[in-house]
């Protein structure tokens, strides 16, 4: 009895040890990614997963047009998740 309370004490600590060092962080990173993809505007400028930085001139539901640099030409349509960072523009 003794050894099998021992055992499923053990389980109970690395279970909550897995869910406080993994699952917890993930979440809380999961949540402030999806806080900062609900925030975006047309207007702001944007850091992509490539390393481009752009400004959003259009959107849809799941979708961004993003201009990068100086030339207009350069237009390309992009899933939201590819978005990193979000800067609003100074008002």
């Amino acid at each position: 009895m003794n050894n099998t309370t021992f055992i499923l004490g053990y389980i109970v600590f690395f279970g909550a040890l897995m869910y406080f060092m993994a699952i917890r962080p993930q979440q809380k990173e999961r949540k402030k990614r999806a806080e900062l993809l609900s925030t975006v505007a047309v207007g702001d400028s944007v850091l992509t997963s490539s390393g481009f930085y752009g400004v959003i001139i259009d959107m849809t539901d799941d979708t961004v047009i993003v201009e990068f640099g100086n030339n207009k030409n350069c237009r390309i349509p992009m899933q939201k998740g590819a978005i990193v960072e979000v800067e609003k523009p100074e008002i």
